[in-house]
């Protein structure tokens, strides 16, 4: 599995990509396999306030459905309405078309490089 190394990651299988003090943020193909084929997306509004380890959605799949944890302290400055209508590309893309919302970030909290976030997920059942 390719863990892109420009980006930053969460213990709770988050990626985010940060460009200023505005960061995209998506679940890693890690997690998208561990999911199986994703169906559903629940993800918070704009506007929304997020505190980072929180919940603030979703992810509903053909075998479970899982909490979506901010990464980041922060507002929801846009939300990917593609893949509110076509969850499967998160599965597809999990690390392109695939992205989740976009976040203004106020404070950022233990993240991973994709050393350490690969070290984490090495030996983890999927």
């Amino acid at each position: 599995m390719s863990v892109p190394a420009h980006l930053r990651y969460t213990p709770e299988h988050e990626w985010l990509l940060l460009d200023g003090e505005v960061a995209t943020v998506g679940i890693t193909a890690f997690a998208a396999d561990a999911l199986g084929d994703v169906v559903y997306i629940d993800l918070p509004s704009v506007g929304a306030a997020l505190i980072g380890g929180a919940t603030c959605g979703e992810i509903e799949s053909t075998k479970s459905v899982s909490d979506l944890f901010a990464p980041v302290d922060g507002t929801v400055v846009e939300v990917n309405g593609e893949v509110v209508a076509d969850a499967g590309l998160i599965n597809s893309d999990p690390f392109g078309a695939g992205w989740l919302f976009r976040v203004r970030v106020t404070a950022s909290h233990d993240l991973l490089d994709a050393a350490a976030y690969e070290a984490l997920t090495e030996g983890e059942d999927r």
